[in-house]
């Protein structure tokens, strides 16, 4: 049986946490649009060539399922995650059109690098107050528990002036609105609507007494554009950003240092030079293989890609980690290069429905290693890297603990 005759399930397998699935090289060069069946047991096509993923993902006619109604070949009554469940309003923003981008313009205003160097002083007291309380605790830990996991979300919910005492709660929100296996349907159904009800009251506080947070500030200054954001929009946007921008960087920030202390000269070198933080943070999300599902996009008319014509209602899975490791796309891509410039990954995606927390991202992943390498230099391992354990279940990816010691 040919490559492209095969039906492969998804997502591949793994041999250690931080090596690429074995099939990525293979499925580049000889079969650039596989067959596979994902966990809902329906099927669909999957790209891992860097420019075959940049055009699919950069095509702004393909996005997601509810913009045709539930066209697309995925079973809708297989939900997977809460996350899933969120395509329908009160959660939705407008994804596509003139609609998509007015709210993109108006939400986008919020994350610029003027903004984001704003926040820099307070994520990284917040940074270095989780440090006092790992290192308090001993000489080793759980880096992504104690670390990793908590400095994005208390970051999101100051953003969003959520009271500190109730940053515990949105972790669990987070995780369960992205976890696929962990949590049963009826508590999914819970959190969300715990969620639901905590946010909608949240923007109705904001709308009474606005403050200098998130949603004050798209309340205040979309009302003057002729469109002043919906109550339900503004609800999107809080849990949207909740739910896009924790895990994603609680995990990666867990990847990034676990990338960089498995071959310990990438953190001497750091150590000798920190300006190459910034290069270092694009190198780590481009080097990084658990980059979750994957993108999801809808076709709703035939198109050619890869050099097959695939029909219309056809679902295609974009591997963005699959295609940061394209070696025609970057040299020595199998080498994590720290100096790596340019560096036009695809972990954030491209195009009109790219990660529009994108920089807040980076401004987090940059803070997280500066505080690391300044406060903890001697940071390392307390295991060997291959026994590392991937987090099965989850849709962004991630490691089940980075267990280090200083």
């Amino acid at each position: 049986m040919s490559p492209n005759e095969q039906t492969r399930h998804y997502p591949l397998a793994y041999e250690t946490a931080l090596e690429p699935a074995a099939e990525w090289a293979e499925l580049r060069a000889t079969c650039p649009v596989a067959t596979i069946t994902v966990p809902d047991g329906s099927q669909a096509k999957l790209l891992t060539r860097y420019d075959d993923v940049k055009e699919m993902l950069a095509d702004p006619r393909f996005t997601r399922k509810d913009l045709d109604g539930g066209t697309g070949n995925a079973q809708e009554g297989a939900t997977t995650s809460a996350a899933a469940d969120t395509s329908e309003p009160p959660f939705s923003v407008p994804r596509h059109g003139a609609e998509h981008l007015r709210w993109r313009r108006m939400v986008g205003k919020w994350f610029t690098a003027k903004r984001m160097a704003a926040l820099r002083p307070q994520m990284t007291a917040i940074a270095d107050q989780l440090l006092d309380e790992m290192t308090g605790r001993g000489s080793s830990g759980d880096l992504k528990a104690h670390f990793a996991f908590p400095l994005p979300v208390y970051v999101i919910c100051d953003m969003l002036g959520v009271p500190a005492e109730d940053r515990d709660r949105f972790s669990y929100w987070s995780d369960n609105f992205l976890n696929l296996t962990r949590y049963s349907a009826q508590e999914r159904q819970t959190a969300v609507g715990e969620l639901v009800a905590y946010m909608s009251g949240h923007i109705a506080a904001k709308r009474a007494e606005p403050t200098d947070d998130l949603l004050s500030t798209l309340i205040e200054e979309s009302s003057g554009e002729g469109g002043a954001l919906t109550d339900a929009e503004l609800l999107g946007t809080g849990i949207g950003l909740l739910v896009a921008g924790h895990e994603t960087t609680a995990n990666m920030i867990g990847k990034m240092v676990a990338m960089l202390l498995a071959d310990r000269t990438r953190w001497e070198r750091l150590l000798e030079n920190p300006s190459l933080v910034r290069s270092t943070v694009e190198e780590a999300l481009r080097f990084d293989v658990n980059g979750g599902f994957g993108l999801r996009r809808y076709l709703t008319e035939d198109v050619e890609i890869g050099g097959e014509v695939l029909p219309n209602g056809t679902t295609v899975v974009c591997s963005m980690a699959a295609a940061n490791r394209d070696e025609t796309a970057f040299e020595n891509a199998a080498e994590m290069d720290l100096a790596r410039t340019p560096n036009p990954h695809l972990a954030f995606g491209a195009g009109p429905h790219s990660c529009l927390g994108q920089a807040l991202a980076r401004t987090e992943l940059q803070v997280a290693l500066e505080v690391l390498l300044l406060r903890l230099p001697s940071l390392e391992l307390d295991i060997p890297a291959t026994d590392l354990e991937r987090l099965e279940g989850l849709l962004v990816g991630g490691l089940c603990e980075v267990p280090v010691r200083w």
